[in-house]
């Protein structure tokens, strides 16, 4: 039913990492192999491709469904519609943010700082002169191949770049004075498949999954019992999603306490709770959470 693409590249790894878990594993005869396959009935192809090609692609019908960044949606200013966010990345759930930087000398300190004729570098012309364009600023925007943080102040005035932690561009000696665009990588499919009601489903269904996955990371879930006169106590110190889930204990006046709480509050979060009273304490690690 479905046509999907993947990205391929830097995104490429943690993507068919999280198909993997979201039950929809991704099989090629290699791992530089550009068509895949996906053994769900929701889904008759799948390819791996450059996430700078993906949104024009999906816009244009080639594929029903793609995976890639705002950032190139934005730049392509494909037609396509939206159907959520994934927050992951690279490297982590953290979004990614196209940025304008200058060298650390540099007396600019906004983009209406830059002067008449300024010198572009950028892997995004497209998004970055409509950027200038929108602010009457004269710009010579040039398409940068790779290593875009290297050329200022060299062979340009200034950058438009795509960072995560920013560590790069500090490393290049320049600082960023604009945040042009945040970006978190997307789920996106072609308009016209959308609205055909049975690719819809199926796409509403593909996203629950992978969004399951998403949420259940970092998280775990937490059993214990209490006694009746610590159970106010236990269920004070703990954090839950809404509220813990409490059962009477078959045969005694104890109770059986559940919730989801934060992997990295788990290892203060325990102790405390025996403190509390709790007892008989089971962490449990999750594959997905769907609301």
């Amino acid at each position: 039913m479905l046509r999907l693409v993947l990205p391929k590249g830097s995104l490429e790894r943690a993507t068919l990492e999280l198909f993997e878990a979201a039950d929809l594993p991704v099989r090629r005869t290699s791992s530089v192999a550009y068509r895949a396959t996906i053994d769900d009935p929701r889904i008759d192809e799948v390819w791996v491709l450059r996430p700078q090609e993906i949104p024009r692609y999906v816009a244009d019908g080639t594929f029903d469904l793609g995976i890639t960044g705002r950032d190139w949606v934005e730049e392509t200013a494909s037609d396509v519609i939206s159907l959520g966010e994934l927050r992951y990345s690279k490297a982590t759930a953290r979004p990614v943010s196209i940025v304008l930087a200058v060298p650390n000398d540099s007396p600019w300190h906004s983009a209406a700082d830059l002067p008449p004729g300024v010198r572009v570098a950028t892997e995004y012309p497209g998004l970055t002169q409509r950027f200038f364009d929108e602010r009457g600023i004269e710009a010579e925007v040039e398409l940068s191949h790779g290593a875009t943080e290297a050329k200022a102040p060299t062979f340009v005035d200034v950058v438009v770049d795509l960072t995560e932690t920013g560590s790069a561009l500090r490393a290049a000696g320049l600082r960023i004075i604009e945040t042009m665009l945040t970006s978190y990588t997307e789920l996106i499919a072609n308009p016209a498949s959308h609205a055909d009601p049975d690719k819809a489903h199926a796409m509403g269904q593909v996203r629950t999954l992978l969004q399951g996955v998403l949420e259940a990371r970092g998280r775990v879930l937490l059993k214990l019992n209490v006694s009746e006169a610590d159970l106010d106590k236990v269920v004070a110190v703990l954090p839950s999603m809404r509220s813990p889930t409490v059962s009477k204990l078959f045969g005694g006046d104890g109770f059986a306490v559940e919730t989801v709480v934060a992997k990295d509050q788990i290892n203060v979060l325990i102790p405390d709770l025996k403190g509390a009273g709790a007892t008989d304490l089971i962490e449990l690690p999750l594959s997905k959470i769907v609301h």
